[in-house]
């Protein structure tokens, strides 16, 4: 597993293996204080608005509810609330942010990863590109922002590296897809990628996927993880400690991933190691 390891660190630093990061890179983080789980949030969020119980654990059905009884407001207001902290990076993080990769895919709202970017790349070295609810943007499905959090038209043409929220994020202006029909809207087209940026389908060609902090448990995280590593290479790998259910078992095996079934503590330790190596080499 070691000589795994390393060799996913030389790839990355070659610039050859995307990141792809999930809600339970959260736990490498000390004291995080936001929630690192759908489940979490959800009851985060229904502890301040009364939904009924049968979904108050269910986070697309708990915010949609929220947005047909009060407001799309109050659905952005919970939400901001709730990634308000913003966790001190983990050493992985930090790592994987200053390795070669030159796009990094985050599958969650918390901005852990973009202050880890902003702490060891030089300032206008980055930038962001999150995904937008129909609701408030309709027809944009992306919008694009500076390292320093400035909003900009379109993505330029000498972008450096592209870190990529494809459900939206805390920074720099509170986007989300988090309701029913935010993920409706965007299903319905992904197949045909018009959600995913350019830059991302270009970027991905050819190229290796590393899943971390991720579970393919439910459709919403597969049909993700499926089409935004569409025309890719055909070797990816997925830290994925505990055995796999039928239906991840059915995607690693369709997607062609490579199970690593080590705990996610002991990967990043071993990985971040690797990474340095690397770097010194």
């Amino acid at each position: 597993m070691t000589d795994l390891i390393r060799d996913i660190a030389h790839r990355l630093d070659a610039g050859t293996v995307i990141p792809y990061l999930g809600p339970d890179m959260l736990s490498l983080c000390a004291e995080p204080k936001v929630p690192g789980t759908p489940t979490a949030l959800a009851e985060m969020m229904t502890t301040k608005v009364s939904v009924p119980h049968k979904i108050r654990k269910r986070l697309t059905q708990a915010a949609q509810f929220i947005e047909n009884f009060k407001h799309r407001k109050s659905v952005v207001h919970l939400m901001n609330e709730a990634f308000a902290s913003v966790p001190a990076p983990s050493a992985l993080q930090l790592a994987l942010a200053g390795s070669g990769a030159g796009l990094w895919v985050d599958t969650w709202y918390d901005d852990s990863f973009a202050v880890a970017l902003a702490q060891v790349r030089p300032q206008g070295d980055w930038v962001q590109i999150q995904g937008l609810s129909q609701s408030e943007h309709f027809g944009r499905w992306t919008g694009v922002y500076g390292d320093d959090g400035e909003f900009m038209a379109e993505l330029p043409a000498d972008a450096g590296p592209i870190l990529y929220k494809p459900i939206g994020s805390h920074a720099p202006a509170g986007n989300y897809l988090v309701s029913d029909s935010d993920y409706v809207e965007v299903l319905t087209e992904i197949d045909i990628q018009t959600p995913i940026p350019a830059a991302v389908q270009a970027w991905r060609s050819g190229r290796s996927f590393l899943f971390i902090g991720c579970r393919f448990d439910d459709q919403l995280t597969r049909s993700f993880a499926r089409q935004i590593m569409k025309r890719s290479s055909a070797l990816h790998w997925a830290v994925l400690p505990h055995e796999p259910t039928r239906m991840e078992a059915r995607f690693l095996e369709e997607q062609g991933i490579v199970r690593i079934p080590m705990p996610l503590a002991q990967f990043a330790d071993e990985l971040t190691e690797a990474l340095q190596g690397a770097v010194a080499a």
